[in-house]
């Protein structure tokens, strides 16, 4: 009967240890089955948040690389237009200069002449009228003077010269302004050119010498003549 009964017992120990170790096992299997699932899911989550971050970072650098080509088109535009504005301002300041030097409206400095007339007692026509200045003006201009000025009034297309009497006195006006003996007129250009159109044969200083004036003509390298200050108005032209 004892013998039964302890025969019983280790039966049973042995059939509950068979079912702990089979628990055990079981167990083991599936705790291993989870963990194999786990850092799978993990692993394949991974791969695509680093696949959905690389596209994403990559359509960010495509993007930052698209504006930064638009930019720099748009920057080498900017420097082409403002070159090209640079040089049609140049351009147009240089003909702006140009046009202000044939208008008379700039100072300009050059080699030319410089005719001083001056009135003398023993002259047989008395006072130096303003056609005598016109008559040194016009040749200047044909012996192609590039500014002329008299007494530091410049001479333009538009420049009056002409003589004023009254009952006591009688004078010169240029450009509306009045000027005395003696008369200096400054021209720029080829000092041969404008000394030769004035003395030569029956030129205007000749015949002014011979009607008893004092007139001296003197060659100048660095010969200054100031722009004409009054502004330029039209009556007729539009």
């Amino acid at each position: 009967m004892k013998n039964n009964r302890k025969r019983g017992k280790v039966t049973m120990a042995i059939a509950i240890s068979m079912a702990c170790f089979a628990l055990v096992l079981v167990m083991s299997m599936q705790f291993k089955m989870v963990n194999q699932t786990d850092i799978t899911a993990i692993e394949n989550m991974r791969e695509t948040e680093l696949r959905t971050e690389l596209a994403n970072w990559k359509a960010k650098y495509e993007e930052t690389e698209t504006k930064y080509q638009e930019t720099m088109a748009t920057i080498q535009d900017y420097k082409q237009t403002k070159q090209s504005n640079d040089e049609t301002e140049k351009l147009v300041d240089t003909e702006l200069e140009q046009v202000n030097m044939a208008l008379g409206k700039t100072d300009v400095e050059g080699e030319g002449i410089e005719v001083i007339l001056k009135e003398t007692e023993n002259s047989e026509a008395g006072l130096i009228k303003a056609d005598n200045l016109l008559l040194i003006v016009n040749a200047l201009k044909l012996a192609g003077a590039e500014a002329i000025s008299i007494n530091e009034e410049r001479i333009i297309n538009m420049s009056d010269i002409v003589d004023i009497a009254t009952v006591n006195n009688a004078f010169i006006k240029v450009n509306g302004q009045r000027i005395l003996a003696p008369y200096i007129v400054k021209a720029i250009g080829n000092q041969t050119y404008l000394e030769s159109a004035l003395l030569g044969n029956g030129g205007c200083v000749d015949e002014l010498k011979k009607l008893g004036y004092n007139v001296t003509i003197d060659k100048e390298n660095k010969l200054k003549i100031t722009k004409y200050n009054d502004e330029i108005k039209t009556k007729y032209m539009e």
